[in-house]
Parts: C-alpha cells; sequence; structure tokens
C-alpha cells in the first residue's frame, strides 16, 4: 500500500464503507472492530475496464504478535520505542478476504481492551505487520493523521490529529481531483461511527450523531471523500450521565 498514489488510494478508499463499531463495559473494557466492505458497484464505475481484468484471491486471518514472533530477529533490530509502539497492536486480530472471483472484497480489525485508551490506530495494523515482516522503517508513519481514544468512565473521546501538514494537503488537492472526475457518480462511500456505552448519553459534541432509544448507543456517518479532506472532522466528545 505505501507505493500507491494518493489518488489511486483514495480511489480505494472512496468505493467502500467503514464501519467502526466499538462496545464499552461498565468497567472500561471493550471490543472494537474495524470492518472495510468494498462497494463492487462503485468500485467497477470508478476501476472502468480494468475492472473485469483482476484476478486475485487472498483469504488470510492472523493476530498481530504471530508476527512479532515469526520475524523476531527483524523486530529486535527496532528501538526500544518502535518495539513499543508495535506491542499495541500485539491483540489486534486481522481478517483479510479478497475474490475477484466471488466478487468480495472485505477487511476487518478486531480488538478487544481492558481500557479505551489501549486501543491503537488500526488503520496502521497492516503497514506495522508489512514492516516486521520485511524489515522496513515504520511506514505508517507517512499516515498524515492519526486517531486516539480516551474514557474515564464519564467523558468518551475520539481525537484526530494532523502529523502531517504537507501529505494532508496533498489529500486535498487529490481529493479535489477525485470529486471534479467522479463527483457526480453515484458512490458508497460511507464511514460510520457505531458507539455502544454502559450508561446513558448526556450529550454528544456532533449534532449530527443518532442517539438510541435506549439513550446507551449513537451512530454517526461521514462521507470518506469528506474524511480525507479533514480527518479532524470525525472527533467525538462523549459525555455520560
Amino acid at each position: 500500500m505505501k507505493y500507491l498514489s494518493n489518488l489511486l488510494f483514495l480511489i480505494l478508499f472512496t468505493s467502500c464503507q467503514i464501519t467502526e463499531t466499538i462496545s464499552i463495559n461498565s468497567d472500561g473494557s471493550g471490543d472494537i472492530k474495524v470492518e472495510q466492505i468494498r462497494d463492487e458497484n462503485s468500485y467497477m464505475q470508478l476501476a472502468g475496464e480494468e475492472y473485469s481484468k483482476e484476478n486475485i484471491f487472498q483469504d488470510t486471518t492472523y493476530v498481530f504478535k504471530e508476527y512479532i514472533n515469526k520475524y523476531q530477529e527483524n523486530f529486535s533490530r527496532y528501538t526500544a520505542e518502535e518495539q513499543q509502539l508495535f506491542r499495541k497492536y500485539e491483540n489486534v486480530k486481522v481478517r483479510l478476504k479478497k475474490s475477484s472471483f466471488e466478487k468480495e472484497y472485505k477487511n476487518e480489525l478486531s480488538l478487544h481492551f481492558n481500557k479505551v485508551s489501549e486501543i491503537p490506530d488500526l488503520f496502521k495494523t497492516e503497514n506495522y505487520a508489512s514492516d516486521i515482516q520485511h524489515n522496513y522503517a515504520l511506514t505508517a508513519e507517512n499516515h498524515y493523521y492519526k486517531i486516539e481514544y480516551n474514557f474515564d468512565g464519564k467523558t468518551f473521546k475520539r481525537s484526530v490529529s494532523i502529523t502531517n501538514r504537507a501529505e494532508l494537503e496533498k489529500a486535498k488537492e487529490e481529493s479535489e481531483k477525485f470529486l471534479t472526475k467522479y463527483g457526480s457518480s453515484k458512490l458508497v462511500q460511507n464511514y460510520i461511527l457505531k458507539y455502544h456505552f454502559p450508561f446513558k448519553i448526556k450529550s454528544v459534541s456532533n449534532s449530527k450523531a443518532v442517539i438510541s432509544s435506549d439513550k446507551k448507543s449513537l451512530t454517526l456517518e461521514f462521507l470518506l471523500s469528506d474524511f480525507s479532506r479533514n480527518p479532524e472532522m470525525t472527533d467525538l466528545e462523549v459525555i455520560l450521565e
């Protein structure tokens, strides 16, 4: 993935639906799952004649720590700080399904956590696994944003910060080109947050969030093309009763 142009990445990124689901228990533990499913009708519009030429099959499941164990020699070459960063991903489970025959492209990343602050930026998981396998420098650090989470028992925060302004500007430029070319197409490009809390929601920072009837869950949707231009728009603060 690190060799893809920004525009090609945007085409792949904006022809799918991403659902990020977090469930938090009363003791602060819980589960997170990120599912990325390619929408075939959308991708067919973007890929054109290349769509029929796809010939790939992959069905892979692994836990991140398997890469640490298997490529221990490479892992040992990283600095203590880098190794500590990798350790945050140890228990992340990955399921990759790519089938040009079944026309099914799906990525699943999941983790059980003891506290919300343990949740890593799951979108970097595959990059880091590849780094360990091939003894690369940390390619995921080329991402221009990072996602962090926190919960103190009453206030939940999803925080997105920009880490590379130059890359953000490139992403904005490519997004404008994408919208100029494909803006009139009817594409599925949803980024959906689904969060479940142990107590009732008192307030949410984003007024577009839809709160469930029992007030313990919310759903919030964005367009992936908007997210690529402004990742910080997905910041969220939820205060519980």
